[in-house]
């Protein structure tokens, strides 16, 4: 008879086995080059949350409440029903906007939408999808199996499940696709009063993002609002809308573009006058973890490389624990 002990010992065993093929990461996929995505400017974001309220209308999604009273930290996070929120960093006396001591600063969360996206990655039924052209994260229900994979791999914890859905749905940002036919753009940047949301092609925020970043703090400068540049989408025509512009004072910039290089890179970049660990943002490296742990799954699975050599540990572990009737050939 098999022991428990032996069984264990001998699955570690193959799964070693299996480990020690040689297995060497896929390349991180990069963003399309038409992608289009969001610049985030801490330092021009007066905490207003007029962008909260502006996706809550264009997703069709109700209030929620999470704090005792309807005060400006509730929400406390994003869930099934908030893709959108501003968080506050406080220290100190708070004297100081965009100030690490004795300061505050403002942080949008929201979908970063991964030029190689974990979500994507670990979804089974592809209900997450990466839109080749325009690099936007989407989520498409009808597919959805509600396994919450995509909540537990994605980095930033963007996804959230819908509990409350009796068919499993999740929740995100997805850059407002569904207004794109109509000819609107995200509704986050298309109601920020001072530009500190602002919406256009991924390579033209980042132009944008290094111009602020080479500005001497404390000058006065215009920054575009609203929609930056063409930011062409196939088959979309955007509404006519007047040159929007911001006057104010440049920001004391910590000298990085968030977004740039992180987990590969995303099309949701940021600025910041405060630490982005400071500010909530995790530290990642510059690969997405989707291009290791997918070259894994397909070394150990493709050809069944796995499934087979487990099976065949089972089978001879079943082997081995049948005792022979009496009078049987041993």
């Amino acid at each position: 008879m098999t022991t428990r002990r032996e069984f264990l010992k001998s699955a570690l065993a193959v799964s070693a086995t299996a480990g020690s093929l040689d297995v060497a990461a896929r390349e991180t996929h990069r963003a399309p080059p038409t992608g289009v995505g969001l610049l985030y400017d801490a330092t021009l974001c007066v905490g207003c949350k007029a962008c909260v309220a502006a996706c809550k209308a264009a997703n069709g999604n109700p209030p929620e409440f999470s704090t005792a009273d309807p005060l400006w930290d509730t929400p406390l996070d994003t869930s099934g029903y908030t893709f959108n929120l501003i968080k506050v960093y406080r220290h100190g006396t708070m004297e100081t906007k965009d100030a690490e001591q004795n300061g505050y600063a403002f942080m949008k969360t929201s979908c970063m939408h991964c030029a190689d996206p974990s979500c994507v990655s670990a979804c089974p039924v592809s209900a997450m999808t990466k839109d080749p052209v325009t690099g936007i994260v989407a989520y498409n229900p009808d597919q959805c199996i509600g396994c919450r994979y995509c909540v537990f791999a994605c980095p930033f914890g963007i996804p959230k499940y819908q509990y409350d859905s009796p068919t499993g749905r999740i929740g995100k940002c997805e850059l407002c696709r569904h207004r794109h036919k109509d000819g609107y753009y995200s509704a986050c940047a298309e109601v920020c009063p001072t530009g500190a949301t602002l919406f256009g092609k991924t390579t033209d925020l980042l132009a944008e993002a290094k111009r602020r970043l080479a500005l001497k703090p404390g000058t006065v400068t215009t920054f575009p609002r609203g929609r930056l540049g063409e930011a062409a989408i196939p088959g979309v025509q955007w509404r006519p809308e007047p040159d929007q512009r911001y006057e104010g004072v440049v920001g004391n910039y910590v000298q990085h573009v968030y977004g740039e290089h992180e987990y590969g890179g995303t099309q949701v970049l940021k600025l910041s006058g405060v630490p982005f660990e400071k500010v909530g943002m995790p530290k990642l490296p510059p690969y997405s973890s989707a291009a290791t742990s997918e070259t894994i799954q397909h070394t150990l699975y493709g050809g069944l490389i796995m499934p087979i050599a487990v099976l065949g540990l089972l089978t001879w572990r079943a082997k081995r624990a049948v005792k022979p009737e009496e009078g049987d050939d041993a």
